[in-house]
């Protein structure tokens, strides 16, 4: 999984929680606070996707599913058309996201859940 990151301070940790759980189509809740090699992160400062953050002292990371994800996939699937986004340049669409759009569960299955 790739993941986004973003330091915050330990007190700002549960309410950008609360805030972010109302976007499951974004970034939604994270997926995990704290120590980066317990995810498989071996040097914050390099990371292999995108560019480094500055962490400030006292400040933790948040780590977010990132839709660099799907779009590694694609490419390894090679896929003959993907229009995504790239790390630091979202791509916009006319969805709102407060629209309720079918949303793919599973690894590869069509089992469409809105």
């Amino acid at each position: 999984m790739v993941v986004s990151m973003r330091p915050l301070r330990p007190e700002d940790v549960a309410r950008a929680t609360e805030m972010c759980t109302h976007f499951p189509l974004a970034h939604g809740a994270p997926v995990h606070v704290g120590d980066p090699n317990e995810i498989g992160i071996a040097d914050i400062h390099a990371p292999e996707w995108g560019n480094a953050v500055d962490i400030k002292g006292g400040e933790v990371c948040v780590f977010s599913a990132c839709g660099e994800t799907p779009q590694n996939a694609a490419i390894r699937a090679k896929l003959p058309l993907f229009i995504s986004h790239r790390p630091g340049a979202m791509l916009i669409t006319d969805v709102d996201e407060r629209a309720n759009p079918p949303v793919l569960y599973g690894f590869g299955l069509f089992d469409f859940k809105a």
